[in-house]
């Protein structure tokens, strides 16, 4: 971005608008002062921490000018333009939506419980081939990072791909209202957060308020697969395509094969074709069909949609293999859980071919409230001893799915430890695992199954 200050200051209606400035250009905007580059305008938040506090530090780091709330006026620097607002995120949230209209790009929204931040990567390449695409930054994905993913803006940009991210009724309304979308995606409704809503029937109800905004001859772009989407779809006016594995759909994924490497399949609009993703993971299918009916939406060629998918990398991918130091794969993924994505991902390593053993180990989901034991003993159903005959199982609620399991399981195939045993766990484990075999860790960061990765891949350096 490039604007002067006085633009700025009308633009966010600021309450000394009509001060007059010196020439003062500005080339992005900061919320942290550690990471704030010369040239930027520093943005003060108030959170647990009173940003305006840091006001030195950004000035320091080459701020040539900052936003300042109005109730603290009083504290408001002398050395540097200051820009007075009622509220700074609001002026924060402004401006990004000025930028918007100013550089007037296309706009596609990006939502789901699962999926998204892939999905938003996937459109990103494939609309990259033809245009000029900004996306939302790893996972600035809210509030404060929908406004900054705007002010990232180019001036060339003719598409900005935004992830949107919720945990409560009313930011999705909010965030797409912001962006008014050209194309909404939704790429799945799942468990997610189901601790704030209670139902799943509540979460696709929050999801669709990505569609709030979204322009009169706008597409809105969803799962066919999933009942609670297509329900609620019928109350939207606007272009309609679907994607999934369903025939029916606008765009029907079919003939899955997946590796450890790489998943391939082929796409129902160009059945002749076949399409690579290098991702594990049949649940990664649905993520490139719907990035591809969004680019096929802004009639990229389907060679080069083809070709970005096969050669895209992610900006987050925390599923990884990794090699342990006896030589056993490990596929690691102990940042984040919750029902759908670990079932997705049992599925998938399941599925993995392997010369040994296939050993699973789980870690609470966390942050499922009332339902949460029901919701772990859910993952039994991708969990048989026939693919994966090892369990091992960490956590309080853990325990509810290694009750179920003993009726499925042959005695001793399945390990349950509480939180707190986690060292008698990676000792049982590691006198288990042998060169050949294959292990899962997923769970919640809570859990800290990092530990066992990191055990894993020492066990013989001790």
């Amino acid at each position: 971005m490039k604007m002067q200050v006085t633009e700025i200051a009308k633009a966010v209606q600021a309450v000394n608008a009509e001060q007059a400035w010196p020439d003062v250009n500005v080339t992005g905007v900061a919320f942290d002062s550690r990471r704030l580059q010369a040239g930027d305008l520093f943005i003060p938040l108030v959170g647990e921490n009173d940003g305006h506090q840091f006001i030195q530090s950004a000035v320091d780091n080459g701020a040539v000018a900052t936003l300042w709330a109005s109730d603290h006026a009083d504290s408001a620097p002398k050395n540097l333009p200051v820009i007075m607002v009622a509220d700074t995120l609001s002026a924060l949230q402004q401006l990004g939506q000025y930028y918007l209209q100013k550089i007037n790009p296309k706009v596609v929204a990006v939502t789901g419980s699962n999926g998204k931040t892939t999905t938003k990567d996937m459109i990103a390449s494939l609309l990259g081939t033809q245009y000029n695409v900004t996306k939302t930054h790893a996972n600035f994905n809210n509030q404060i990072g929908v406004p900054i993913t705007l002010l990232s803006m180019e001036p060339n940009t003719e598409v900005v791909v935004v992830e949107m991210g919720m945990d409560h009724f009313g930011e999705l309304d909010f965030l797409s209202r912001l962006v008014q979308p050209d194309v909404a995606v939704i790429t799945m409704i799942g468990e997610a957060h189901i601790e704030f809503f209670g139902t799943r029937d509540k979460i696709a109800d929050a999801k669709m308020e990505i569609v709030h905004g979204l322009k009169a001859d706008g597409t809105f772009i969803f799962n066919g697969d999933e009942p609670l989407l297509r329900e609620r779809a019928k109350e939207v006016t606007q272009h309609q395509r679907t994607f999934g594995l369903d025939e029916t759909n606008t765009l029907a994924g079919s003939d899955v094969a997946t590796s450890r490497a790489q998943t391939q399949f082929k796409a129902s609009l160009w059945p002749d074709e076949t399409y690579t993703i290098p991702m594990m993971g049949a649940y990664n299918v649905n993520n490139a069909l719907a990035a591809l009916l969004v680019a096929d939406t802004f009639h990229v060629r389907s060679n080069a949609a083809q070709q970005a998918l096969a050669s895209f990398v992610p900006t987050e991918n925390r599923t990884e293999w990794l090699t342990g130091s006896k030589g056993e794969a490990i596929l690691s993924d102990v940042y984040n859980s919750n029902p759908t994505a670990a079932r997705r991902v049992l599925a998938a390593f399941a599925a993995v071919p392997a010369k040994g053993k296939r050993i699973a180990v789980l870690g609470d989901m966390l942050e499922l409230g009332e339902q949460s034991d029901t919701l772990h003993v859910s993952l039994a159903s991708e969990l048989n001893p026939e693919t994966i005959p090892s369990v091992y199982l960490n956590g309080q609620h853990m325990q509810a799915l290694a009750a179920t399991l003993t009726n499925k399981y042959p005695e001793g195939a399945v390990h349950y430890y509480p939180t707190e045993d986690q060292d008698q766990l990676i000792t049982a484990l590691e006198n288990e695992v042998q060169a050949d075999d294959q292990v899962l860790l997923k769970g919640s960061h809570g859990i800290h199954l990092e530990n066992v990765l990191t055990a894993l891949e020492t066990a013989d350096q001790a």
